[in-house]
């Protein structure tokens, strides 16, 4: 019987020492696994936690959103915007299968992003600088998709991400850099192609001077005004026409010499209206209408380079 019970307590002891060392290993695991692991999320926990931040997102940038929305109201040039957002939404939806195919590996990257984007926001606020504000927006969105979800996924989101940008205006001081150059280009060229066609004109600075005219080439017809529009839409359209990366990005960029080159036509067409007709296009309805025409030619001028590197997009496929 002694041996019996000698038997069961060394039974019993060891049970207890194996317990001791499958706790300790467990705590071992536990701690390792708390310092090196990323925030975890149960789905109802981030559902709520992101809702709360979209509530907290509205409300602090509320200021700005009222901004943004008074300027696509009051200035043409950046009418557009009302339409990047429901673009960004289309965009997104479309790559919903896509989006919940991806591993969620939340990054507290993503924190810092955020926690950085939102002290860049009270700078800009507090110095009063509303592209800053508008651009840390943006800023936070990116944030709030890697801590919560994973940077695969912010790549899939960059593309709706980077066309936010086009509907924050562009500063005051980089507009008025760019668009002196542009106007005395613009004019220049105009100048030199009505001398060619045998025209009486010459130019001094951005005027341009008819026998019984005068025009002034102004900050609307220098390019730079639908430059930001064009880029918007041609940066679209190579993302859902194109599939190679580098011909969305030549579409891109061509949004700039088309913006440039249909003003041309522009002032050189004002010029021809007021020698050859004795019609100024530059007052009036008429002046609207031409100048919405204008941007359609610009479209137009897009579209033809898009179905040109079409043919090098599907040669690419077939190899």
């Amino acid at each position: 019987m002694n041996g019996e019970r000698t038997t069961d307590n060394e039974l019993g002891s060891l049970r207890d020492l194996r317990g001791e060392n499958n706790l300790l290993h467990l705590c071992k695991s536990v701690s390792y696994s708390k310092l090196n692991s990323t925030p975890n999320h149960s789905p109802l926990i981030s559902v709520s936690l992101v809702a709360a931040l979209f509530a907290g997102f509205i409300i602090a940038y509320f200021p700005v959103w009222k901004e943004l929305v008074l300027t696509w109201y009051s200035n043409d040039q950046y009418s557009h915007g009302f339409l990047i957002i429901p673009l960004c939404i289309y965009m997104v939806w479309r790559k919903k299968e896509k989006l919940v195919e991806i591993r969620i590996i939340p990054s507290r990257w993503g924190l810092v992003l955020t926690i950085f984007s939102l002290l860049l926001y009270l700078f800009a606020r507090l110095a009063e600088i509303t592209t800053i504000a508008s651009f840390s927006m943006v800023l936070v969105l990116a944030g709030v998709v890697i801590y919560f979800y994973s940077f695969p996924l912010l790549k899939e989101l960059l593309f709706p991400l980077f066309l936010l940008l086009f509907m924050i205006p562009i500063p005051t001081q980089i507009y008025s850099k760019f668009t002196i150059p542009l106007q005395l280009f613009v004019s220049k060229v105009s100048v030199w192609i009505g001398a060619v066609m045998g025209l009486p004109i010459y130019r001094e600075g951005n005027v341009i001077h008819l026998p019984h005219q005068t025009l002034q080439v102004v900050q609307a017809c220098s390019g730079l005004r639908s430059m930001v529009s064009l880029l918007a839409l041609s940066a679209f359209f190579g993302y859902f026409t194109l599939k190679s990366n580098i011909l969305r990005t030549v579409l891109f960029i061509c949004g700039i010499p088309a913006a440039v080159l249909v003003n041309i036509i522009r002032v050189l067409l004002l010029v021809l209206a007021f020698h050859y007709f004795n019609y100024d296009l530059t007052k009036g309805t008429i002046h609207t209408i031409f100048g919405m025409s204008i941007f359609v030619l610009a479209l137009f001028f897009l579209l033809g380079v898009k179905k040109l590197l079409s043919n090098w997009d599907i040669s690419a496929e077939q190899l």
